[in-house]
């Protein structure tokens, strides 16, 4: 499986490519769907990558304390 930069530079093609007036309407629709399932692959990978981001920034510095979850408002507790 390509990195993710790769997948990103394709889709940036793809947009390339169907922006070309002169392109037949069964390219430009198979060129669309690859760039559809780029897309989708590349926004579960972003989500992941947030996930990860989210929970290394709600780590604790010291040890014993605990991570912060984000989940619920401490003043509704």
């Amino acid at each position: 499986m390509k990195n993710f930069e790769e997948r990103l530079e394709r889709l940036e093609e793809l947009a390339d490519k169907i922006r070309e007036t002169n392109l037949p309407l069964e390219e430009a629709v198979s060129l669309f769907e690859e760039g559809v399932k780029l897309s989708k692959g590349l926004s579960k990978d972003l989500e992941k990558i947030e996930a990860r981001v989210e929970i290394l920034l709600n780590e604790p510095s010291a040890q014993g304390q605990k991570p912060e979850l984000g989940l619920f408002d401490p003043d509704d507790e």
